[in-house]
């Protein structure tokens, strides 16, 4: 899994796979689901991220790696 913050446009993508994407579907005003031709989720595109989540801090539970906590 990949997460990207683009500061220009304010966007954040998160990529749950490498697969190349066929299909998008706006969940919401902003949010878009990104779909492989399978039907699989492989990305999710947040516009206006600073406004829907809070990006000064990620925190990672109960992954491979132990509980982590990454502030800005």
């Amino acid at each position: 899994m990949k997460i990207n913050y683009y500061p220009d446009t304010d966007s954040l993508y998160i990529e749950f796979s490498e697969k190349e994407s066929s299909e998008s579907i706006e969940i919401s005003e902003g949010v878009v689901l990104d779909y492989d031709g399978e039907g699989a989720l492989v990305g999710m595109d947040i516009d206006n991220a600073r406004k829907k989540i809070n990006l000064k801090e990620l925190i990672l539970n109960k992954l491979p790696i132990e509980s982590q906590k990454l502030s800005a």
